[in-house]
């Protein structure tokens, strides 16, 4: 109904309080009309207008369906599907089908409001009062939701990989607080850098963090899709994992986490020298070449003797070579190859939120939702800095602290 179809007494009467009923009886006309319309195109012919001739759409209107509720963005209201009689084929309204009671807009919204804290039983106090008294929205209905939620999760969990180029890899077990569980159980968390710099979740599984079985069957469930390996993985300091990668992709470059490796020295350190320290260890992963890294490491370790913190200085030694593997790849990459961030930023909220409601009793009960909370974080993951060079990685070029390699053949030229 346009606005001059309105009488003006009753467009003068709409006020601040009913406004919000108002718009929902005009989008609930609006639905209506379009719902007749869409019979109209399918008959070819008005209400009480007679079929004009055996070549005119088989068919005829038979009344309308019960009235249910409907449930979108802007609120719930009523509507009544045309009923149509005669065709070959049963009438599928494109505007209303059968059985939905939400639109696609009011599913998306709920894994993000449980994303963002709102406990089940929260749900129906808070979305009437945004949605309508009448809004079919309950405990039961997200209950409903995170079993459609685990059928997409198996069916994400087992797509084909072979269409993606991933370049770099981030892998991290991440601990999900699973109320009745005994042992502390991880979920092991994969997220990959495709040539166009986007960042995708590829895989999302609950295993043992430390465990090189549980790793190597990840990885190797990737390598089955058809994920060819990445040029470079980055990871903490499981043993694990890197025994994993071993197994499966041996080829792939390994990079150990700077911030789990900065928190272990700390660690070592009385917290009146923490500060000192870690402004001292900052220096390392910053420099602009190896060498200044191994000069940064030595002042470090130098000021560790001078303390009396032997161990601390130590543990900078082990591991060092996979510690600065990021010094052969682009320097304007470097900033997303020295730590697993990419999968501790967004499980930082998702982890408060999942141990502040102790939603989940068994982990394995937990997998699908928060990958379907990770899906919704996704939407907001920050593409790579310069992706045109990521292309040139994935072909294998080298870098020597940043700076792509002379070729010898481009040198003589």
């Amino acid at each position: 109904m346009s606005e001059q179809n309105i009488p003006e007494s009753q467009r003068s009467s709409v006020g601040w309080e009913g406004l919000e009923a108002w718009l929902r009886e005009r989008v609930q006309q609006a639905i209506a009309s379009v719902l007749e319309e869409e019979v109209t195109e399918l008959l070819g012919r008005v209400r009480s207008q007679r079929r004009q001739g055996p070549d005119a759409p088989a068919g005829y209107r038979n009344g309308y369906g019960k009235p249910r509720r409907l449930t979108l963005s802007c609120g719930t209201i009523e509507v009544r599907r045309p009923r149509v009689r005669g065709l070959e084929e049963r009438f599928e309204s494109r505007i209303l089908p059968l059985f939905v009671k939400r639109s696609r807009q009011v599913d998306e919204v709920l894994p993000q409001l449980y994303l963002h804290g709102l406990a089940e039983r929260d749900f129906d106090l808070a979305l009437r009062g945004l949605l309508g008294e009448e809004a079919p929205l309950s405990a039961a209905t997200v209950a409903r939701l995170k079993e459609r939620w685990q059928a997409e999760y198996e069916a994400w969990a087992g797509r084909p990989l072979d269409g993606l180029e991933v370049v770099y890899l981030w892998v991290d077990g991440v601990y999900v607080k699973a109320g009745l569980e005994k042992d502390k159980a991880a979920l092991l968390v994969a997220i990959g850098a495709l040539q166009d710099g986007r960042k995708v979740v590829l895989a999302v599984t609950a295993g043992q963090r430390e465990s090189t079985e549980s790793w190597s069957a990840l990885l190797r469930d990737l390598r089955q899709r058809g994920l060819a390996a990445p040029r470079m993985v980055i990871g903490d300091g499981h043993l694990g994992l890197w025994a994993g990668l071993r197994n499966v992709y041996p080829e792939a470059e390994e990079q150990r986490c700077w911030n789990h490796r900065v928190l272990n020295v700390l660690d070592r350190l009385p917290k009146r020298h923490q500060g000192s320290g870690k402004h001292l260890l900052a220096r390392i992963p910053y420099a602009d070449t190896l060498q200044q890294a191994e000069e940064a490491r030595a002042r470090f370790q130098a000021w560790c003797r001078k303390q009396g913190f032997d161990k601390a200085g130590e543990l900078l030694d082990h591991d060092w070579e996979r510690m600065v593997t990021f010094y052969r790849f682009p320097k304007a990459h470097w900033k997303h190859l020295r730590t697993s961030n990419v999968i501790e930023s967004p499980f930082a909220g998702l982890r408060l939120r999942t141990n502040a409601a102790k939603r989940y009793q068994r982990v394995a009960n937990a997998t699908a939702v928060i990958w379907k909370m990770l899906l919704v974080a996704e939407q907001t993951f920050r593409r790579l800095d310069a992706p045109d060079l990521l292309p040139q990685v994935l072909a294998g070029m080298r870098y020597i602290d940043g700076v792509p390699e002379p070729q010898p053949g481009r040198q003589a030229a």
